[in-house]
């Protein structure tokens, strides 16, 4: 029986109602004074995701609870980190994590867009409009909008010869980052490690396979893709060989060790005698361990735990280079680059079960004793990993983002490939049409269609603003431009070349990610205003 807020009582019909317990304790909003409240939280949110919106977009510093710093320009991780009370920022947070998870980008737009319709609707709200009617005429609107979406998508080509399209929509994705010096570069290694994994024929990507790996030193232009993977580990022994050349690798889950008694008893060594016969025993087992792997065929074994030095040095005398404390997800990502099977016990070890690689390497970067091992020239090439570099930890986990983000937008392009132009081009097309649209009702619905012909306007006046331009005008101009001469292309000039067609620009994003971007801010946006009631705890 579930226990209910208060007492359970009749009035004098015999129609149920409920006391409320604790009345005195609780704070309760209702009605516009809710939605208001909701509004506001929604508006204040929107206003700090804001100012990191576009190429000249700034970024924010979060510093958690235990001094840890992230720099970010990121919409998604600057949600996720800021420490959020109020249950309606909390709500943009999710918003901005479920466009990070369905595109991958698009993460600050979406929210300032659910901020600009709820501001919108609370001048609507003043008027003395019902909530629901502007949820519902919103819910419209952006139907009008994706639709307009459509017949201004522009198709656009994949393939693995010409790769110079895609770049193009990599870089638009990674202009507004932190890695826009060398933006060109990231924008290929993107496109490169997608097309490499890809399969175009089904039009779907493994993400599972492209492994994105810092390390602090360096520049971030020696930012390189290797065609296999790289493991934050070195060979077991300093004297083994560093590099190997037509490698078959054994990859074992079990340990290189004696076997121990595996029930409960306890083994107790009495004698000199005994325990040289005991250290015979474990010589001749971790011996017969190493023959059984080389005896596969093996010349590389790599392990997901660890030896001790004896078993290290019994291998080096055997001459089999070995890896320890290699992870599983690399271990399971080696197996898949390799062609090779992870093999849980030595008997099951057999020359079929190897995989192959052309080199296997050491990486040493500058004076550090810092090492990786890269297993390269796979059997299955589809393997890639992106090994990041930086001047310190911050920049490498940002510019990992940042390549996280396009490689997103150039899978959402293999799935669906066409695409709109950048830049707030999209949004104000999709304005002039809701707000044409919005001349040929007849119902209340009018107005909440003009609302959200104005609330797209927000993405373009906020390029505007943070690229110094002057925003109301740079808007009106491009609206008439828009209008006049009937093209969707013409969008804010960030980068202030005097050329505001982002064709020419080649400023490009992915019709997935926009329509994902209006249909996600408007479902939030009804969910809000459809909201009359809180009730919380006074002490909050």
């Amino acid at each position: 029986m579930m226990s209910l807020p208060g007492t359970f009582a009749c009035d004098e019909y015999g129609r149920p109602f409920i006391v409320l317990r604790d009345q005195e304790n609780q704070k309760r909003l209702t009605g516009n004074e809710a939605i208001k409240s909701h509004i506001l939280a929604a508006k204040q949110i929107a206003s700090i995701i804001r100012s990191s919106l576009g190429p000249k977009g700034l970024d924010k510093m979060m510093v958690s609870g235990d001094g840890e710093v992230t720099v970010t320009n990121d919409g998604a991780t600057i949600m996720k980190l800021m420490d959020v009370d109020h249950e309606i920022g909390k709500l943009m947070v999710q918003l901005s994590q479920s466009q990070d998870d369905e595109i991958g980008d698009g993460t600050t737009g979406v929210v300032v867009l659910a901020g600009a319709l709820l501001e919108q609707a609370e001048s609507l709200l003043d008027r003395g409009i019902h909530p629901i009617r502007i949820a519902d005429g919103f819910e419209l609107a952006a139907q009008c909008a994706v639709k307009h979406l459509d017949t201004i998508a522009h198709p656009f080509p994949v393939s693995r010869d010409n790769k110079e399209p895609l770049i193009r929509v990599a870089m638009t994705t990674l202009g507004s980052k932190i890695v826009n010096k060398c933006h060109r570069q990231m924008a290929e290694i993107a496109v490169d490690a997608v097309l490499t994994v890809a399969d175009l024929e089904k039009k779907d990507v493994n993400f599972e396979l492209i492994k994105l790996e810092c390390k602090v030193g360096g520049r971030m232009e020696d930012t390189c893709l290797v065609k296999g993977v790289v493991v934050d580990k070195t060979m077991s022994h300093s004297q083994m060989p560093t590099v190997l050349k037509d490698v078959k690798l054994a990859i074992l889950t079990c340990p290189f060790e004696p076997p121990k008694p595996k029930t409960k008893h306890k083994l107790d060594v009495t004698s000199a005698d005994d325990y040289r016969k005991l250290r015979e025993y474990e010589q001749e087992k971790f011996l017969q361990m190493v023959k059984q792997v080389k005896d596969a065929g093996a010349t590389l074994a790599i392990c997901q735990w660890g030896f001790d030095d004896e078993a290290n040095h019994l291998l080096l005398q055997q001459q089999l280079p070995a890896v320890r404390w290699v992870g599983g997800p690399e271990i399971e990502l080696i197996a898949i680059a390799t062609g090779g099977r992870i093999v849980p016990r030595f008997e099951e070890l057999s020359p079929d079960k190897l995989g192959t690689a052309g080199v296997v390497r050491e990486l040493s970067f500058g004076t550090t004793k810092d090492k990786m091992l890269v297993i390269e020239d796979c059997l299955n090439t589809r393997a890639v990993t992106v090994l990041i570099r930086g001047g310190n930890q911050m920049v490498t986990a940002e510019a990992k983002r940042s390549i996280h983000d396009a490689l997103c937008v150039v899978r959402s392009l293999i799935r669906d490939s066409r695409i709109v132009y950048g830049g707030g081009a999209a949004e104000i097309s999709c304005s002039l049409a809701v707000a044409r649209e919005a001349d040929q009702l007849s119902t209340l619905e009018q107005y909440a269609f003009r609302a959200f012909s104005v609330a797209l306007e927000s993405i373009p006046l906020a390029l505007a603003e943070n690229s110094g331009l002057s925003p109301i005008e740079t808007l009106s101009e491009l609206k008439a431009r828009q209008g006049t001469e009937n093209s969707s292309t013409f969008g804010v000039d960030c980068m202030l070349t005097g050329n505001s067609d982002m064709k020419e620009h080649h400023v490009i994003e992915s019709l997935h990610s926009k329509k994902q971007q209006i249909v996600l801010a408007t479902q939030l946006v009804k969910m809000i205003l459809k909201i009359d009631d809180v009730r919380t705890p006074a002490d909050h």
